[in-house]
């Protein structure tokens, strides 16, 4: 019921402040949490982006999910809580546990304190990180039935503290007061708001500024920002939502020379940098051997996973935008606020 009282936790990060337009757009009032207090002027900036007024029933709380401290204040009176923040790192930490202690006891310092204040309903972003990993490469479709299997190969310390922290979660949500919701999106993408965006959304700027010598045989599944904050709001309204775990993403996978193709054929000359010959196999794999950061992608290469949104749509009449949409509205974003050499 608009008017009610929402917490949206890591509300300065890309998805939140996502989250904070939608909810402020459909009349509630929000209180977001971050870091520190030295951030609240950017998430209004941000939030103003978004196409709403950054400054009418929005508030804020100091709040780090590694300490107890500001929780109590941050959840008192709300009805409900979007648990958006979670640590992402910008490479592989050596030490997993730097990730997977604040997700997993994060996610549970949230519960308890939103458990504590009589909340309604916490829903949760995880990923599909804890759906999709650790299993045989085969043409399956995934769905909110799987769970990544963490003795699996490919298990990197993010998958792990993903995992775990849903896991977790669920053990704890068996004992009531607090209903739980879980969202699993695949790579956010959408409009940024302001120059902290995504790890996912970089892809597009590499693409747009040229950085990538050529396009490897790599696939993706993609969803709007919007959208995830869409179906957010879905699971914490609706009922039948209670006890779901939720997939988003906006359809099937998209490879990397379509997704150069889409831009080249809605930017025009913006879109100029964009590569177009193909990297063979063979020269993603030599050139890993020198560039650490390209391995990961090795195991990847011409292997796609198919991520089905069914359930979401059937149980909360969830409608995502399509591949092309998502990928547009990102780089047009990306231009618009000058955030790519092409756009300047």
């Amino acid at each position: 019921m608009a008017g009610e009282l929402v917490l949206v936790t890591g509300g300065s990060g890309f998805l939140g402040a996502h989250a904070v337009v939608r909810l402020l757009a459909d009349g509630y009032r929000v209180r977001a949490t971050v870091r520190s207090l030295d951030r609240v002027a950017a998430v209004r900036e941000m939030v103003r982006v978004g196409g709403v007024d950054p400054h009418s029933d929005l508030s804020f709380v100091a709040a780090d999910l590694t300490g107890d401290a500001g929780w109590g204040e941050a959840v008192a009176g709300c009805t409900y809580v979007l648990h958006v923040a979670s640590p992402f790192p910008a490479g592989s930490p050596k030490d997993e546990d730097a990730l997977v202690g604040p997700a997993r006891d994060g996610a549970l310092r949230v519960l308890r304190s939103a458990g504590e204040a009589g909340v309604r309903r916490v829903v949760m972003t995880s990923s599909f990180a804890a759906v999709g990993y650790g299993h045989p490469r085969t043409e399956r479709v995934y769905t909110e039935e799987t769970w990544t299997n963490l003795d699996g190969p490919g298990i990197t310390p993010y998958v792990r503290s993903k995992t775990l922290a849903e896991r977790a979660a669920w053990e704890f949500a068996q004992t009531p007061p607090v209903e739980l919701s879980v969202i699993n999106p695949v790579g956010i993408f959408g409009p940024v708001l302001g120059p902290d965006y995504a790890g996912s959304v970089d892809l597009i700027r590499r693409l747009l500024d040229g950085e990538l010598p050529g396009l490897p045989r790599l696939s993706t599944s993609v969803v709007d920002a919007r959208d995830v904050a869409d179906l957010h709001v879905r699971a914490m309204i609706a009922p039948q939502a209670a006890g779901q775990r939720f997939l988003a993403a906006a359809g099937d996978y998209i490879t990397m020379p379509e997704m150069a193709e889409i831009l080249r054929s809605h930017l025009g000359p913006a879109a100029a940098q964009v590569p177009t010959k193909s990297l063979a196999d063979w020269v993603v794999r030599l050139s890993a051997i020198m560039h650490r950061p390209l391995r990961p992608i090795v195991p990847l290469l011409g292997k796609h996973r198919r991520v089905s949104h069914e359930k979401a749509s059937r149980v909360l009449g969830w409608h995502p935008r399509s591949n092309e949409d998502v990928v547009v509205a990102t780089a047009e974003s990306l231009l618009r606020l000058g955030l790519v050499a092409a756009g300047h």
